[in-house]
């Protein structure tokens, strides 16, 4: 692999006007198709398997027309102090507002008059109209939206309080300031690592170039794939990571062949042929993290894995053949001047100067040492502490966010708030029973649910024109994300038989956090069971690989624990913008195992690729680690400081579930590199000597050689033709 890489990058270097210009032009591409591509209309979303989405589907069965899948929204009035909304002038006013609200939109299903469907609350403060909808919350039009938004304002001026609440609101999250500041942290990072501003603005540049294309492409197919509004989201956030962190590697190697000596061709090549790998490597975990999201047969999950892993793909691609070629335009520059003067100036001192100087340790390799002399109070001390941290994810509360973490300042908010006030907590996630059978089952029905604990309400059985099917609604007591409410659904279930079932959002919740749970170890033991193998046949070793995967469980469960502190505790929630506490998104876990052990990888490919390379070369381990982190530890930890940033401009967002997942991406990044992969990995390599490069000799047989080392470009790269180049690889 290491040769095939070193003369693709000659080639991009040579032919780097061609290869700038094809990326260019695939990006306009791109570009144009996302402009003229149609509006995405639809974001469904379904939970093939469970019992919520077959009531769902049977909904559109027998009840055609009805929305059943469609948005809904609650406009909900308070009468002042002292007044009450069965009084003449305010009954008025919202017989006003429902006309209203029935003549605004053709998408309108049916307008609920709360004085004829029983909507107005015991002690009369506080009623609600229900509208429905003939499509969900994505397709509905800009006019549909703001007839409801001005049937509230008009009424709000009448005396009462008016707000709107419902997925009928719901739009695309808005993007906030914050990943600007992430790309301008990222930028500095750079800046300070190299010393260049050439240097630096290539990662920059070419991922920005990447995420183009990627985020663009996403876009032209949405309408046609069925994209939700996260999913380009999603891939912004890991193509932009990825991308700086792979140019990040390729810059930075080619400028170390560069100071040893090497031609600017041939160090190009060399630079993609060496940390090329590791880029091709690191970016595979990541793809098999975010592709194996399928695994959970969620149609979303799945759609956003493999946006994301082909966003990620895209940053391969460029740093292999985008970075050579940018090096080759960028000439003399892609090194600073200082650095510049110094390489003169210790040119004219002579070769002792150059190597008094190579001998001075830098900080990686005094980290290093410091780790080798004291493994176990380092390892001690880092599992320790990120056990800690972990303590908190033992009291996780799992479900999807609705309008009760929202701002207090948005209209959605209030109108939740009026409405557990007025009716009961468990009014905002009523549950709908849908009968299978004729009258006499859904009468049947009614009467052993009223027979359970737990309901504060529950309504006649509606029935469908060929009366073969009916709807029950049925108000819990306490709010929908409690464990009281989860049980009243599983009682349900199991005093009702098989033609009855349980849906609406809270049960939709209930069964998609089931689901999360049931698909995790069968996806852990894909991911991590195929990453394995691949870092096997990367390291040729079994205790590395082993190693890597278990530091990355203990660094995603620390991350898991810090997340339920900030957003399920509310610690320190003023300082990352959590208005509301509640429990965390369902998909949060195995959304964090995917992503998280993709990117946790690359670290451990890129520094201890490093270390192997100076072992397979003489060096005793100790050595190779100390070797290791003297020429990674900079870059890698500058990677993980831009990722970090990247991640943490997210959390800036106003949409409560990318919040949480920037959020919850730049820990996991901050405990893997800097505590795992920085202290716990060098201590445990040092504590096991040379059996960390241990294989069995029937394995290493079987096991192909991909030759990350590049050890074949010593014999390859002079026959291709390399002036000044040198026989052996990189000097250790």
């Amino acid at each position: 692999m290491a040769t095939f890489l070193y003369k693709l990058g000659r080639s991009a270097f040579r032919r780097r006007r061609l290869v700038a210009l094809l990326w260019v032009a695939l990006l306009a591409v791109a570009g144009i198709g996302a402009a003229t591509a149609p509006v995405a209309t639809s974001s469904s979303f379904s939970i093939p398997g469970t019992e919520a989405q077959r009531a769902f589907d049977l909904l559109e069965e027998r009840f055609p027309g009805a929305g059943a899948d469609g948005a809904t929204a609650r406009v909900v009035f308070q009468a002042p102090e002292g007044q009450k909304m069965t009084d003449p002038a305010h009954k008025a006013v919202v017989e006003e507002t429902v006309a209203a609200l029935k003549s605004g939109s053709d998408q309108i299903v049916s307008v609920t008059d709360p004085y004829t469907g029983q909507a107005v609350s015991q002690n009369g403060s506080t009623a609600y109209v229900s509208v429905a909808y003939k499509v969900n919350a994505m397709e509905l039009t800009d006019e549909t939206r703001e007839a409801l938004t001005q049937a509230g304002h008009n009424a709000q001026g009448k005396g009462l309080t008016v707000e709107v609440g419902g997925d009928a609101l719901q739009t695309m999250p808005e993007t906030g300031s914050g990943e600007i500041v992430g790309v301008v942290i990222a930028g500095i990072v750079l800046v300070l690592t190299f010393g260049s501003l050439v240097a630096a603005g290539l990662p920059l540049l070419t991922a920005i170039i990447g995420v183009g294309i990627g985020v663009s492409s996403i876009t032209a197919l949405a309408n046609v794939l069925d994209l939700g509004s996260t999913t380009s989201t999603l891939a912004m956030m890991i193509g932009l990571a990825v991308g700086i962190d792979y140019a990040l590697f390729i810059v930075s190697r080619y400028r170390a062949e560069l100071a040893d000596g090497r031609e600017k061709e041939d160090a190009a090549g060399r630079a993609v042929g060496t940390a090329g790998s590791a880029v091709v490597f690191a970016g595979l975990t990541v793809v098999i993290a975010l592709v194996g999201l399928a695994v959970v047969n969620i149609p979303m999950l799945t759609k956003m894995g493999f946006a994301a892993a082909g966003t990620v793909v895209i940053a391969v691609l460029i740093a292999l053949t985008l970075i050579p070629a940018m090096l080759g335009f960028a000439g003399d520059k892609v090194i600073g001047r200082k650095q510049r003067r110094a390489a003169k100036a210790e040119a004219g001192a002579g070769a002792g100067a150059d190597s008094a100087k190579s001998q001075k340790p830098n900080g990686g390799t005094r980290w290093a040492r410091f780790v080798i002399r004291r493994p176990v109070m380092v390892l001690l001390i880092g599992v320790l502490g990120l056990g800690a941290i972990a303590l908190p994810a033992a009291s996780l509360e799992m479900g999807l966010p609705d309008d009760g973490v929202k701002p207090t300042s948005t209209t959605e908010r209030r109108a939740y708030d009026a409405l557990s006030d007025g009716f009961g907590p468990g009014f905002n996630g009523p549950l709908l029973v849908v009968v299978d059978g004729d009258k006499a089952t859904a009468d049947r029905t009614v009467s052993t649910i009223k027979g359970l604990e737990g309901w504060a309400a529950v309504t006649p059985a509606t029935p469908n024109k060929a009366g073969d099917a009916a709807m029950i609604t049925v108000v819990p007591k306490d709010r929908p994300s409690s464990g009281a409410t989860e049980t009243l659904v599983h009682d349900i279930r199991n005093a009702t038989g098989d033609d009855v079932l349980v849906t609406g959002a809270t049960a939709m919740n209930i069964d998609f956090s089931q689901k999360m749970n049931d698909a995790l170890v069968p996806y852990l033991a894909l991911v991590v069971g195929l990453a394995f193998l691949l870092l096997t046949v990367v390291f040729r070793s079994i205790l590395v690989p082993l190693k890597a995967a278990l530091g990355f469980l203990l660094s995603v469960v620390a991350a898991l624990g810090a997340v339920v502190a900030v957003f399920q505790w509310g610690w320190l929630g003023s300082l990352f913008g959590v208005e509301q506490t509640g429990p965390i998104m369902s998909m949060m876990p195995i959304f964090m195992v995917g992503v998280v052990f993709g990117l946790a990888m690359d670290y451990e490919v890129f520094l201890v690729t490093r270390m192997r390379e100076a072992y397979v070369h003489g060096e005793r381990p100790g050595e190779a680690i100390v070797t290791g982190f003297k020429h990674s530890a900079r870059v890698v930890t500058a990677a993980a400081v831009i990722m970090i940033a990247v991640f943490s401009g997210f959390i800036g967002m106003t949409d409560q579930m990318i919040k949480m997942i920037g959020f919850g991406l730049a820990v996991a990044v901050l405990f893997d590199a800097f505590v795992v992969r920085m202290a716990i990995v060098p201590a445990v390599l040092a504590l096991l000597g040379h059996k960390a490069w241990w294989l069995p000799k029937w394995l290493d047989r079987i096991l192909p050689n991909v030759d990350v080392e590049g050890e074949g470009l010593a014999k390859d790269a002079p026959a291709d033709g390399a002036s000044g180049s040198q026989p052996d690889l990189v000097k250790v």
